[in-house]
Parts: C-alpha cells; sequence; structure tokens
C-alpha cells in the first residue's frame, strides 16, 4: 500500500499541472482580446474627432477655397483664383509682416524670460510655491481680459504715460498703443506678460530633471555657474526648449483675442494679424472663399514649419535610444 501511494501521488499531481496549464492559456487569450477590443472602442470617439472635425473641415475649407463661394458655400470651381486674390490683397500681406515682427518677437522675449524665471527659481528660492504660482497665473488669464487691463495700462491719458505725467516727467511718452509704428510691439508686452509663465513651468520642469551629480562636478572642477548653464545645462533642456517653441509658435498664429481687445486692428491696419484677417472677411465682408484661402495658407506654413521641425526631434530622440 505505501508504495503505492508514493507511485500514485506524483501522477495525480503532474497530471493537474499538465491540465492547469492549458487551461491558464486558454484563459488568457480571451481576456487579453476583450481588453484590446475594450481599447479599440473606447477610442472610437476620438478617431471620429479626428476624421470628421479635423479633417474633414481641413478637407471642406480647401473645397470651399476653390471655389467662388461669398455669403453661403457655393460649387463654382475657379481653381486659385481665391489664393491669387489673396496675395495681391494689400491688408493680408500687411498682416504677414505683422505676423512676422510679433512672432519673432514674442517667442524670443518669452523663452528668455521664461528660462531667466526657471533658473532663478530653480535656485531653492524662498516662498517658491508662491512665486511659481504668481508667474504662472497670468496664462490662467484669457487673453482677453489680458488685451484689457494692458489697454488701460498703456492708454495715453489713463494708463503709465498719464501716471509719469503726474509724477513730474511730463516729456516722459509711452503711447505706443496708439503710435502706428509701435502698436505692434504693445500687443508683444501684453502677450509676453501672460505666456512666459507658462514657458517658466517648462524649463523648470526640464531643471529639476538635471541630476545634482552635475552640479557637484561643475564646483569641484571649479566652472562657473553661467558657463555651466550655457554649455551643458541649456544644451540638455534641449526637449523643452522645442515643447516650449512649439506652444509658442502655435499662439502666434493663433493670435486674434488680445488684437481685438487691445486695438481692434488698429491704428488704421497698423496691427492687422491674419486671424483678424480671416474672421473680417469670413463674418464681417461675407467672402468665405477668399477667407477660406487665408486659413489653407495658415495650415500650409504651420505645417511647413512644424513637420520639419518634429521629424528631426523624433530622429534625434530615435539615436538617443540606439
Amino acid at each position: 500500500m505505501g508504495t503505492l501511494k508514493s507511485h500514485a501521488l506524483p501522477e495525480i499531481t503532474s497530471g493537474s499541472d499538465k491540465s492547469r496549464r492549458p487551461v491558464a492559456k486558454t484563459r488568457g487569450r480571451p481576456l487579453r482580446k476583450r481588453w484590446s477590443l475594450a481599447a479599440w472602442i473606447a477610442l472610437i470617439p476620438m478617431v471620429l474627432t479626428v476624421i470628421c472635425a479635423y479633417l474633414g473641415t481641413m478637407l471642406w475649407t480647401a473645397r470651399v477655397s476653390l471655389s467662388n463661394s461669398r455669403t453661403f458655400p457655393s460649387n463654382d470651381f475657379v481653381g486659385f483664383t481665391q489664393y491669387v486674390r489673396l496675395f495681391h490683397n494689400d491688408r493680408w500681406l500687411v498682416s504677414l509682416q505683422h505676423i512676422a515682427i510679433y512672432g519673432v518677437c514674442f517667442i524670443v522675449a518669452c523663452l528668455v524670460i521664461g528660462m531667466l524665471l526657471a533658473i532663478f527659481i530653480d535656485q531653492r528660492v524662498m516662498a517658491e510655491g508662491v512665486l511659481r504660482t504668481v508667474f504662472l497665473y497670468p496664462y490662467a488669464m484669457s487673453f482677453v481680459a489680458t488685451g484689457l487691463v494692458w489697454q488701460w495700462i498703456l492708454n495715453p491719458e489713463l494708463g503709465a504715460q498719464s501716471l509719469l505725467h503726474k509724477m513730474g516727467f511730463t516729456h516722459a511718452r509711452f503711447d505706443w498703443i496708439v503710435d502706428q509704428d509701435w502698436v505692434i510691439y504693445t500687443i508683444v508686452i501684453a502677450t509676453v506678460w501672460q505666456a512666459s509663465g507658462l514657458v517658466m513651468a517648462v524649463m523648470l520642469a526640464g531643471l529639476r530633471g538635471i541630476d545634482d551629480e552635475l552640479w557637484k562636478a561643475a564646483r569641484i572642477d571649479g566652472i562657473p555657474r553661467w558657463r555651466v548653464y550655457l554649455s551643458i545645462v541649456i544644451p540638455m533642456l534641449g526637449p523643452s526648449i522645442s515643447t516650449a517653441f512649439v506652444l509658442l509658435f502655435v499662439a502666434v498664429v493663433k493670435l486674434f483675442d488680445a488684437v481685438v481687445a487691445m486695438t481692434q486692428g488698429g491704428p488704421g491696419t497698423a496691427s492687422e494679424v491674419p486671424a483678424k484677417f480671416i474672421m473680417d472677411y469670413l463674418f464681417g465682408r461675407a467672402n468665405i472663399g477668399l477667407a477660406s484661402a487665408a486659413s489653407i495658407v495658415l495650415l500650409a506654413t504651420v505645417l511647413a514649419i512644424l513637420a520639419p521641425f518634429l521629424y528631426a526631434r523624433s530622429r534625434a530622440a530615435a539615436r538617443k535610444e540606439v
């Protein structure tokens, strides 16, 4: 009996192990399939949104830009006539000049100020949390509110210039908002004040990811702190800088609210920008064909600038992984 028991038990045990293994596999596969199916079902609303709300509207806008549509869309195909009219429109050409000047000043100023603020906060200063909140708070405001506040500040009769005159500086001038040569820079000031905090947050996240051993090694070698930032830290912040650049560039292309709130595109057309041009021709002048052509030009410009930039960034990331 003892011999039978000793031989029977291993057989039962091994048989049970063999019978369990296939069951575990057959149960695991349907479970993974169910999870995969659930994930695809959850993605359906986003896929439909991308196809219909993004790609669909882009294609529709491109189709309308090739027509002679005025108040309502029409099927009168006119080819690239609207694009020819667009680039013979002085107002459009002026708006392109303004957005180029604004874009360079805005992006450079935001990157420099945001970087300096991030470096300052990264020194473990007192009340760091309060300072982060103060610097980031303007970004929580709408561009309309920002535009109105800065319109009051820059108003020659009510704002900074009036205050300087009351303080005895009677010859001081700060009337840029009514000066055709300087009004675009007032919009730069207002929007840089609002967006620099976002750049600070992005850069600060990058700085906090740098190993403390780097700073210890620099101190041991006697390397000046500014040299460490220029030669080592800033190159290491490449991903953070590129992210901030993309966000700022998109904000440049979308510039509309601040202009309308501050200047309405004036004086004259001195602060006209492409987005305001499109909205005026879309609703005010009832020429949706021309407005659609302007929209497609902006879209092509964004793709032409960002696509190579993002491609180079992805290639660099892939080389690092290898």
